[in-house]
């Protein structure tokens, strides 16, 4: 007999050998219906497994991100089930679940199509009811080889090649297909009830470029036909809020195929927004004492060397040169500002009274991204941020950081968005420390500093391994756009490292010389990124402080043009962004125009309002606002934008 620990800290005695579902069963009829995986000691697997040990066990079920994952999971293996069965030549590649959904990459002798998507999903669904039993087994690294090669799957073959010799080769089988996993999965395909595949795409294999271009089929599964209809319902509301298509037919930024991917041209809306928001940013931060800097875009690769970019982000950088010919000069593009921004630091010797120094730039960087992880504003290759490094005493650490998280909780309820984050914990990976500089022990020293921090100021977070900063870990702000794509919007980090390789110093207060903490932060995080979550989150009506036209002058015809004319000057002079439509266009059309524009308010002027010298007013949201002076207008327009309304 062994003893199981369940959720609720309560122990149960089972008999060796039964497996995961089995003591589901011994629990309630109705848990072991419902679970789809379990988490063992903490670790995800599937029902199938049979502990061998005293344990802890949570049964997961379709509310548990785990029990979605493995749901997904067989939804995956089931579509390229589907796929081998209609099209035997092709070759499997990989096939995760995601967040809402699954996709798997194959190679085709041909391409497919939006009916070839069609005939795989009916195939799915003669497979689920066929309910066919899935079984895991393990082979021997040669036996897993030989079968893959046996069945011509060049790409699982390739995978089985880079895993480590003792590895665990596992192998999940449901009836005549048979894929290279490790799981987990449910206990049958019978379990699967709403599939539904959505579209291709091109995908590298691993995400090399060199690599062959594969085709990805993306998919989601639910337990329910219901769920699946509000979630398709939900994507298609999606689309329409998607920044990448709104942003583009409302004018704010186009791409261009001959200038390159993620690269876009901000056009003048796009442009102002960015410009409205750098001048909040930076006189925000200014208020809060920091000091303005401006540095270079690019620098020798030797600067990238002691900052450790090079050894640590040369992949994600764009070098002019051979970093590791010392016979020539070597230029890199920057993908941080902290190396150049350090140097206003090293300009003068500091004294522990001098600290804390704050530095800030709006700061434009260039990363090498992958072809695939871009996405119109979301992610690109050239990008602008609200950079910022703090110099601080030991001593000091807690409030400046605390201060840092202050003004981005600030900027993001300000904009709109504090409601829509979640905060994530960075940690470095003990496993993987090549990855990172410092020893084990000062990481989990500053670690441990952070997480007192955090749980100081009652932040509700989540930790997450190896994501951490290569010289320190970091608090991220992470955001989801209109898709369920989650991004880094914000992120503070707490650097132990690079002041000590910049020659970072302090006289103490007991005349010796100290390197400083170093916070590096981001208020408002980029820019660009910040407004594609804005289009999204409003739906292209932007709040009226970050409305690229805030108001538009209508005319109802040529003859009070001048008049129009003189409203429209005024409200220029007074710092409104406002736009005149003089078109030889009927007013009822003109109205539209500005209401598809996102245009927060429109002025009409016509005889009656001349006459009167006043204005009539529409609101985007609220309509017909009546005939007002031009004075009251004003007024109540500059309290909603100095307010910053939303």
């Amino acid at each position: 007999m062994i003893n199981i620990t369940l959720k609720d800290n309560s122990v149960m005695q089972v008999e060796n050998g039964k497996r995961l579902i089995d003591i589901a069963v011994e629990i309630s009829e109705g848990l072991a219906r419902v679970c789809l995986a379990a988490e063992v000691d903490g670790k995800l697997t599937d029902l199938r497994f049979v502990p061998q040990k005293d344990c802890s066990i949570n049964f997961l079920t379709w509310a548990d991100k785990g029990g979605r994952s493995a749901y997904r999971h067989t939804a995956s293996h089931v579509m390229a089930q589907a796929v081998k069965r209609i099209y035997p030549s092709a070759k499997l590649a990989i096939g995760p679940a995601i967040d809402d959904g699954f996709y798997y990459d194959f190679d085709f002798e041909s391409p497919i199509n939006a009916a070839d998507l069609e005939k795989i999903e009916a195939e799915m669904k003669k497979i689920i009811k066929e309910n066919i039993p899935i079984e895991y087994f393990e082979l021997t690294r040669d036996a897993a080889l030989k079968l893959m090669q046996d069945n011509d799957e060049i790409y699982k073959t390739e995978l089985i090649n880079d895993l480590p010799k003792d590895e665990v080769i596992s192998f999940y089988k449901q009836g005549d297909f048979t894929d290279l996993c490790a799981g987990p999965h449910l206990m049958s395909t019978g379990k699967l009830k709403a599939v539904k595949l959505q579209h291709t795409a091109g995908a590298y294999w691993r995400g090399n470029e060199k690599n062959k271009m594969l085709t990805r089929i993306y998919g989601t599964a639910f337990p329910k036909k219901s769920e699946l209809e509000e979630y398709l319902e939900k994507l298609e509301e999606a689309k329409k809020r998607d920044h990448n298509k709104l942003g583009r037919e409302l004018g704010y930024f186009k791409t261009v195929d001959y200038i390159g991917q993620g690269l876009p041209i901000m056009l003048p809306k796009g442009a102002r927004v960015l410009q409205v928001l750098q001048r909040f940013v930076e006189d925000e931060e200014q208020k809060r004492g920091y000091l303005l800097t401006k540095t270079p875009f690019m620098a020798k690769s030797d600067l990238y060397k002691i900052s450790g970019h090079l050894d640590h982000y040369r992949d994600g950088m764009f070098i002019f040169g051979d970093p590791d010919d010392n016979s020539k000069e070597c230029f890199a593009l920057r993908p941080m500002t902290c190396p150049f921004q350090f140097q206003a630091y090293l300009a003068d010797m500091h004294s522990y009274r001098d600290l804390p120094l704050r530095y800030n730039e709006t700061s434009t960087l260039f990363r090498n991204e992958d072809s695939g992880e871009m996405h119109g504003l979301i992610r690109a290759r050239q990008f602008t941020i609200s950079e910022g490094h703090l110099a601080c005493r030991p001593d000091q650490l807690e409030d400046e950081f605390r201060g840092c998280v202050d003004l981005a909780r600030y900027m993001l309820d300000t904009i709109g968005l504090s409601d829509d984050v979640t905060y994530r914990f960075s940690k470095w990976d003990e496993n993987n420390r090549e990855k990172y500089i410092g020893s084990a022990e000062e990481w989990e020293r500053v670690q441990d500093r952070m997480r007192a921090i955090l749980n100081h100021m009652e932040i509700t977070y989540t930790e997450a391994s190896g994501e951490a900063a290569f010289y320190g870990p970091k608090l991220d702000i992470q955001i989801k756009n209109v898709f369920g794509k989650e991004d880094t919007l914000i992120t503070i980090q707490i650097d132990f490292q690079l002041a000590k390789r910049f020659g970072m110093e302090y006289i103490d207060s007991d005349g010796q010389k100290k390197n400083p903490y170093v916070i590096h932060r981001t208020s408002i995080g980029c820019y660009e990124r910040t407004l594609a979550l804005l289009i999204e989150k409003y739906a292209g009506a932007m709040p009226t402080w970050l409305a690229p036209i805030q108001v538009k002058v209508l005319p109802i015809s040529e003859h009070f043009l001048d008049y129009a004319n003189e409203i429209n000057n005024k409200l220029i002079q007074l710092g409104i962004r406002t736009e005149l439509d003089s078109r030889s266009e009927k007013i009822g059309y003109k109205i539209r125009e500005a209401q598809i524009e996102k245009v927060p308010y429109m002025i009409i002027a016509g005889e009656k309002e001349q006459s009167s010298n006043q204005v009539s007013v529409r609101s985007r949201s609220a309509g017909d606002k009546g005939t007002m002076s031009l004075e009251k207008f004003i007024f109540a327009l500059q309290e909603e934008i100095k307010n910053h309304v939303k």
